[in-house]
């Protein structure tokens, strides 16, 4: 009995360090994460820049899973396992550390992308498929160090790879397709997301994300539209941002001719000019002006009141009111918006072909027309 207790106590003994070490590990580095941190933390708040927030978001997550990692290693270093063992274990660990490594530094390498590319002028639009370009490109070369670590040749790899990619090609052509064009809209830089679009097809909306297969606009009425990379690549595309979000709003105004023009040009720029101080997206830099165009109509003269709004869609609010202000003023003053006039010219075949004029509303008259 008293040799099962030695070995039990001893066996217990030998399972009892390794776990003591792993727990004091663990221990440790929670503490250790704690304090680094939190001190992280306050000297990045004290900084403008979120580079440092997004490299402390990353390693804060995975920090534990490395100390437990470390942990076991330590423990199978304390253990009674056979060198064989120990050495299996251990190339598992840096196995595991590898790819845990691969996964942070390819989501890193995403957030990063989009936080500069935000902020530096004149680089690759942020999208969907410029991210995961650099998280792909993270990840192959991890995935390169893993294989080198395991003492794996990746020259056949390669060969495999480029026999089985005219197979893959063929297979996926309209995939393919649609990712290339991705990259090319992606390069050209002409449509970006936050951009107000429109295609020659009639679709038109804020494009939100460009990903490895397919565009995503928003419209007005807040449904969105998928179109396809490679369709988006080959249509007519309006942008509404390019080369700048301002742009010009051209309303058409009829009067009648008993309106003096001058007046007219001086009201509709003086309500415009007002307007712009208090409607929103309205500019009052450049000045609006009027151009008597497209001038004499069929029973109005017709003027066109130019200005400029912030962007695309102030357009709709800023005629909104500048219209009920044009009318108000209109009428205040005196001046006519006539209605459409038309002579039409009748011939009475019972009165030797004279021709007879009447208006459209004189129906006594149109019901003499003869067809």
């Amino acid at each position: 009995m008293e040799a099962l207790q030695d070995i039990s106590q001893i066996s217990w003994v030998k399972f009892a360090i390794p776990l003591g070490v792993l727990i004091i590990t663990l221990i440790v580095g929670w503490i250790a994460r704690r304090l680094a941190f939190n001190a992280l933390r306050r000297w990045a708040g004290r900084t403008k820049t979120q580079a440092d927030d997004i490299l402390i978001q990353a390693f804060s997550g995975p920090f534990m899973i490395w100390v437990l990692i470390l942990g076991l290693q330590f423990a199978t270093q304390f253990s009674d396992l056979s060198e064989r063992a120990t050495g299996l274990i251990s190339k598992g660990l840096l196995i595991l550390w590898i790819i845990s490594l691969i996964i942070v530094a390819s989501r890193l390498a995403g957030d990063l992308v989009k936080y500069f590319g935000g902020e530096i002028q004149e680089t690759l639009p942020v999208t969907s498929l410029t991210q995961n370009l650099a998280r792909l490109a993270v990840i192959t070369i991890g995935i390169l160090i893993l294989l080198n670590q395991l003492g794996i040749s990746i020259t056949p790899i390669l060969t495999a790879l480029g026999v089985g990619g005219l197979a893959v090609a063929l297979a996926l052509q309209d995939t393919l397709a649609n990712l290339f064009a991705g990259f090319y809209v992606s390069l050209s830089g002409n449509i970006r997301p936050g951009d107000y679009i429109k295609l020659d097809s009639g679709e038109e909306g804020y494009v939100t994300d460009i990903s490895w297969r397919s565009t995503t606009v928003r419209a007005l009425a807040n449904n969105m539209i998928i179109v396809p990379n490679a369709k988006l690549a080959q249509a007519i595309v309006t942008n509404y941002y390019l080369p700048e979000k301002r742009m010009s709003l051209l309303i058409p105004i009829g009067v009648s001719y008993d309106s003096d023009p001058e007046q007219i040009e001086r009201i509709l720029v003086e309500e415009a000019s007002k307007g712009a101080q208090d409607i929103p997206g309205l500019l009052a830099e450049p000045a609006p002006f009027v151009r008597f165009i497209p001038g004499f109509g069929d029973s109005s003269l017709n003027f066109t009141l130019i200005c400029q709004v912030a962007e695309f869609v102030d357009q709709y609010f800023a005629q909104h009111e500048l219209r009920k202000r044009i009318f108000k003023r209109f009428r205040a003053e005196g001046i006519e918006i006539p209605f459409p006039i038309r002579t039409v010219y009748l011939r009475d075949h019972s009165t030797n072909g004279k021709i007879n004029a009447a208006s459209d509303y004189d129906e006594p008259a149109l019901a003499r027309k003869s067809f």
